[in-house]
């Protein structure tokens, strides 16, 4: 929702990877240099820590995030001035470590971290120069679509204070979307309009949220039947509900409604000026702005052209393994019409009924069932946190993805959520639902991000770390461990695990294609079209997705092909040595890092290795 993000978004785990050599036992000096090294890296975990918990302070929603009931009446500050405030804050913080630290005197790890925090404010540094260009209203969300969800899922109300405080957010909810609608205006005069596809189904989701009382007649608003729910459960005086539950629908029905309608006025005010559904290329400045979303979300130097000849020739490996498996149940058509039998075929299928839906989600709960108990012969330690599989709620299927993970509250108090979009079963491939229970839930997202806010000894920032291609690239690399762990029991399911995997060599093609090459919406989705068997639906969202983000769909291939890599390479140095439990946790040990950073990483696993 914001035009830039603060560090602590930009971030938002045992230390064992690089451990502090043993101290030798040879005398006093050396101990009490071993000593002064972990002073004064506890030093600069607790500085590290409290820049976090600054910058955090700045975003009431982060707090939440975290589980924190500070400023729990409050929604962000999405000004201009307010990204300005953030990155001062981060150029402060990061001045006074150098100030205070001599990475010198630091251990290997702390080092690490020094490093870590050095770049991530470069990096925030960068993305506030381009801050202007990521669009607030778009086909992967909207504040119409955020605000509700981030009430229903992260607000919890535990006590009347908390109520009136979820009250105060639904009022807020008019100043963010006038702050909202100020930015999309900004934004209007620099020519930087969203794609003309993207107002529709903004629009209707925003209309799905205003369904219901008290806006209409019939059943509960979404928002209010969440609040209604969560006082219903508060151990209080049966007339203390009943007032929470007025001063709400008076919220909603006031500055709430007031809210949407400024929503709903900004989209009728810039949709006329949207002529265009191309890439960044359209945009004053696109393809600088373009080669830093490449930089951003790969964590590399790889230049457009080079992403996009890497996707073709991905797409043309998968599709040879995709051939085998066509040979092996015996079709005798062309790949591609395979794919059409796999997007067409009822037995590929699930009903388009809401027993369908529940088919779906039980069928994502075996499988991630099937992992969890598979993984102690692949992982060391497992995340804590529970991992639920939820559906995406109607009134944001729109604007949603096919599917995406939800990180848990650290405290416990949210799990981490997987979460699928059944909006049309029609368009539910019954092949894929294994590979992306995979990638979401088990092994994929909840074991590494759910487990990063679990280390003990890192500092926060680097506990809700944020990089694209190391958090997308083990994601996908985890969709092929899968089937290492026992998944894909038919030659259907390996297909469909394929599948996914082609989806993402042809993100390289496409999103490079978009903003780089000039091609047409049309285009891509053409692409899309021939060269995978996603359905119809999903080929349209995504290429919407890639429009409105220019980037992020990158940051998934390059990701897993330095894992395997790097996988590759600890398997032949090592030989009877490597341990594929030992290398995964060389992976996860130290939350999300650079790719480059990884393979240093790894080289220092690979050498102890070898030396033990």
């Amino acid at each position: 929702m914001k035009a830039s993000t603060p560090l602590a978004l930009v971030l938002l785990a045992s230390t064992a990877l690089l451990p502090l050599q043993a101290a030798a036992q040879t005398g006093p000096a050396q101990t009490a240099s071993a000593s002064a090294t972990a002073a004064e890296d506890q030093r600069l975990l607790a500085f590290l820590d409290k820049a976090f918990d600054e910058a955090a302070a700045l975003s009431p929603e982060t707090l939440t995030n975290l589980g924190l009931k500070q400023n729990y009446d409050k929604l962000d500050d999405y000004t201009d001035a307010q990204n300005k405030r953030e990155l001062d804050l981060s150029e402060r913080q990061l001045a006074q470590m150098k100030a205070q630290f001599d990475p010198a005197r630091l251990g290997p790890q702390a080092q690490l971290s020094y490093r870590l925090f050095e770049e991530a404010v470069a990096t925030e540094r960068e993305g506030y120069k381009w801050r202007w260009y990521s669009f607030p209203i778009s086909t992967n969300g909207t504040p119409a679509g955020d605000i509700p969800v981030f009430l229903i899922n992260q607000h919890r109300i535990d006590t009347v204070a908390d109520a009136q405080a979820y009250i105060a957010r639904i009022r807020d909810t008019e100043r963010v979307m006038k702050e909202i609608a100020a930015n999309v205006r900004q934004q209007a005069a620099q020519g930087i309009v969203p794609p003309k596809m993207v107002f529709a189904p903004a629009r209707n989701d925003a209309k799905e949220i205003l369904e219901g009382a008290p806006f209409t007649s019939g059943d509960d608003s979404t928002v209010l039947e969440d609040f209604k729910t969560k006082v219903g459960k508060l151990d209080a005086p049966a007339a203390t509900k009943a007032k929470l539950i007025a001063d709400a629908q008076a919220a909603l029905t006031g500055p709430f409604k007031r809210g949407y309608d400024t929503f709903f006025a900004v989209l009728d005010e810039v949709e006329p000026k949207a002529t265009s559904n191309g890439g960044a290329w359209r945009l004053p400045q696109g393809g600088a702005y373009y080669d830093s979303r490449l930089r951003f979300y790969t964590t590399t130097d790889l230049t457009a052209d080079q992403i996009h000849e890497l996707g073709l020739a991905q797409v043309k490996a998968i599709h040879a393994e995709m051939e085998a498996i066509k040979t092996q149940v015996g079709f005798k058509g062309t790949l591609q019409e395979f794919f059409v039998q796999v997007r067409t075929d009822p037995r590929f299928k699930y009903p388009n009924s809401e027993a369908g839906k529940q088919q779906y989600l039980s069928d994502a709960r075996t499988y991630i069932a099937q992992a969890m108990a598979a993984a102690p012969r692949f992982f060391h330690r497992l995340p804590k946190a529970a991992l639920e599989v939820r559906a995406v709620e109607p009134f944001r299927e729109q604007t949603a993805s096919v599917a995406f993970y939800e990180r848990p509250a650290p405290d416990g108090s949210r799990p981490g959520i997987f979460y699928v979009n059944l909006a049309n079963m029609d368009q539910v491939q019954k092949v894929q639902a294994e590979g992306i229970a995979h990638h979401e839930g088990a092994p994929g997202h909840h074991f590494q991000i759910a487990r990063a806010q679990e280390l003990e000894g890192l500092p926060k920032f680097r506990k809700y770390g944020y990089y694209g291609a190391y958090i997308e690239g083990w994601g996908l690399y985890t969709e092929r461990l899968a089937g290492e762990m026992g998944a894909y029991k038919d030659p259907y399911s390996q297909f469909g695990m394929l599948g996914l995997q082609l989806w993402r060599a042809i993100r390289l093609v496409t999103d490079t294609g978009l903003h780089s090459k000039r091609w047409s919406r049309e285009q891509a989705v053409a692409y899309f079209t021939d060269n995978s068997p996603l359905a119809t639906a999903d080929i349209n969202r995504e290429v919407n997705r890639y429009i409105n983000n220019p980037g992020q769909a990158t940051s998934y291939m390059v990701g897993q092909l330095r894992i395997n890599a790097l996988r590759d390479k600890a398997e032949k140095a090592l030989g009877p040595k490597f341990d594929i439990r030992d290398f995964h946790e060389v992976v996860l040990a130290n939350g999300a890092v650079p790719l480059n950073v990884l393979e240093e990483l790894v080289d220092a696993y690979i050498a102890r290795t070898k030396g033990a």
